[in-house]
């Protein structure tokens, strides 16, 4: 069997801050080193191309979720918070809920939101923008990429308006917990157990509002569809995924489209560009950087072969800029690009089940931007938010010309 130290070793840290502020530069060297990376910091191999990372996605025969989807394995340790029953979990026990979910929040389900949405998202960017005319500077984050979501999303699952600005925290926490106990980590435990405290209670029957989607969970459960300690498992999944990873999404796009001009352009000349341009920016962003899975057998791929138990890192940024998929333009946001077969929302039988909501949201927030941004450009140095998972932005700081 080929060995772990035979595969190129590379010494980074993929979590220390310096990588997570700009990833870019490791991922590139990560690529060119081959297909399979041995990272000496943690032994363990990692893919940052786009087809060892697409092939493990799609393999949860070999690679599993069930023993985590960090670097922390539940074969050997206990996980911190009972474990997704959709992203930490494989067939059988993954099937039942997913098909649940997935029914809630296919396209057909959601069309009833559309309106609605693309009402509050210009009634939000008319909030924003007000009724000036000329050139206005914002902070995209705090006024629109956060806002948008955290008005729409917790509605339309149903929880009370009370709290909801404990979903950034939790999620953030969550996604940091993916990673090594750093000082991230560190950061977020003294208020760990009351924001899971809080989640696990609007989980609950009886806090969520009629026809919402966790009230559709409930009825699933009724039905003998999931078992009925499934449902707030299920409804804790949605608020986990549902907020941070649509927020840095939202964040991506409209920095793509200030850093290219051209490309606003184009979107308002064709607003249906739309869902293209968010999925766009999903692939060359990619908001949810890293995931792990754990090898179930020794696996030869990429040459090289994975011991069974075995943490495997997959660099799924990385992935969506692989020139080898993505041709010389890789690094550049286009909208003439077909960005279907990125895997910023996963692959396989564990990919993005909110995928479609989150288009939907990016769909409203943009169509409304559109009608009355003529121009968007950078008005300051964005900051980022440091997290180990995920891609994201403290402030977007943008100029815009009001149409």
């Amino acid at each position: 069997m080929t060995t772990l130290l035979s595969a190129p070793t590379i010494d980074a840290d993929p979590f220390c801050d310096e990588v997570l502020a700009d990833p870019i530069p490791l991922q590139r060297a990560l690529r060119e080193a081959g297909p399979v990376v041995h990272l000496s910091t943690y032994d363990i191999l990692a893919f940052a191309r786009y087809e060892q990372v697409h092939a493990a996605l799609v393999d949860w025969q070999g690679f599993q979720s069930g023993a985590g989807v960090g670097l922390a394995n539940f074969r050997k340790e206990p996980p911190w918070r009972p474990p997704s029953l959709l992203l930490e979990a494989d067939p059988p026990r993954h099937d039942a809920p997913r098909r649940v979910l997935q029914k809630i929040l296919s396209p057909r389900a959601l069309r009833t939101l559309r309106e609605k949405w693309l009402a509050d998202a210009e009634a939000l960017v008319d909030e924003v923008l007000g009724d000036r005319s000329g050139t206005v500077e914002i902070d995209a984050v705090p006024e629109l990429t956060e806002s948008f979501p955290l008005r729409v999303f917790p509605d339309a699952v149903g929880i009370p308006a009370q709290g909801r600005e404990n979903l950034l925290p939790y999620g953030d926490h969550l996604f940091n917990s993916f990673g090594p106990h750093n000082h991230l980590i560190e950061a977020g435990e003294p208020r760990a157990g009351e924001l899971l405290a809080w989640t696990t209670a609007q989980c609950r029957r009886e806090v969520l509002a009629a026809g919402g989607f966790g009230a559709d969970i409930w009825a699933a459960a009724d039905r003998g569809d999931i078992l009925p300690e499934q449902a707030p498992l299920i409804v804790r999944s949605l608020l986990s995924a549902g907020v941070d990873t649509t927020v840095h999404g939202l964040s991506a796009l409209l920095h793509a489209f200030a850093t290219h001009p051209g490309q606003w352009a184009r979107l308002r000349a064709d607003p249906a560009l739309a869902r293209v341009a968010f999925d766009e920016a999903v692939r060359w962003e990619s908001p949810v950087q890293v995931f792990f899975r754990t090898a179930t057998r020794d696996i030869e791929i990429g040459g090289r072969t994975v011991p069974d138990g075995h943490k495997i890192l997959m660099f799924l940024g990385a992935a969506n800029r692989d020139e080898r998929r993505w041709g010389a333009g890789a690094d550049r946001f286009d909208l003439g690009r077909d960005p279907s077969g990125h895997v910023g929302f996963g692959m396989g039988i564990h990919q993005c089940v909110g995928q479609h909501v989150a288009r939907l949201e990016a769909e409203a927030l943009l169509t409304a931007l559109a009608r009355r941004v003529e121009h968007l450009e950078p008005a300051a140095p964005p900051r980022r938010h440091l997290n180990n998972t995920l891609r994201s932005w403290e402030s977007l700081p943008l100029r815009a010309r009001i149409a």
